[in-house]
C-alpha cells in the first residue's frame, strides 16, 4: 500500500488552488473546474468541489468544516517561508515558528476554508534523520 494523496473539498476550488499554488511556490495542476491537484515528491493534495461528492453517494463530506486534520509540508526553513509568505497568511497564522518537543520547527496557519496547515523543518538531529529519506523540492 501507498499512501499518495489527501483531498480537500470545498465550495470554491479557484480560491483553493490560488492559496496553495502561492503557498507552495509551484503549479497546481487544474483538471476540470471541479478538480486540481497539488502533487508534491511525497505526496498529492488534491482540490475537489462540492459537486464531485454526488460522484461518493451524496453528501459524505462538508467543505470548511475539518477540525481534526492538520495538512503538512516539509519546508527547507520555516522561518524563511514565514517571512516569504506573510502578507498571505496576515491573520491565518495560528502559530509562529517554533521547534516543538519532537524536534520540528513548525508554522501552523489555516487556508481559506478554515483547514489547518503545517509548514514544518526538521532541525534536531533525530528530526532530521527520520525524514532523511523524503528529499526537500
Amino acid at each position: 500500500m501507498n499512501f499518495v494523496s489527501v483531498r480537500i473539498i470545498t465550495s470554491d476550488v479557484q480560491r483553493l488552488v490560488r492559496f496553495y499554488g502561492e503557498i507552495a511556490g509551484m503549479p497546481v495542476t487544474i483538471y476540470t473546474e471541479d478538480f486540481a491537484e497539488l502533487a508534491t515528491p511525497a505526496c498529492t493534495l488534491a482540490i475537489g468541489s462540492t459537486r464531485t461528492l454526488q460522484l461518493f453517494g451524496g453528501d459524505v463530506a462538508r467543505p470548511a468544516d475539518n477540525h481534526t486534520a492538520i495538512i503538512e509540508f516539509r519546508v527547507g526553513d520555516v522561518d524563511e517561508e514565514f517571512a516569504r509568505l506573510s502578507d498571505v497568511l496576515k491573520d491565518t497564522t495560528v502559530q509562529k515558528p517554533t521547534t516543538m518537543p519532537w524536534g520540528n520547527r513548525s508554522l501552523l496557519f489555516r487556508d481559506p476554508d478554515g483547514n489547518l496547515v503545517n509548514f514544518f523543518t526538521p532541525v534536531t538531529a533525530e528530526a532530521i534523520k527520520k525524514f532523511d529519506k523524503q528529499a526537500v523540492a
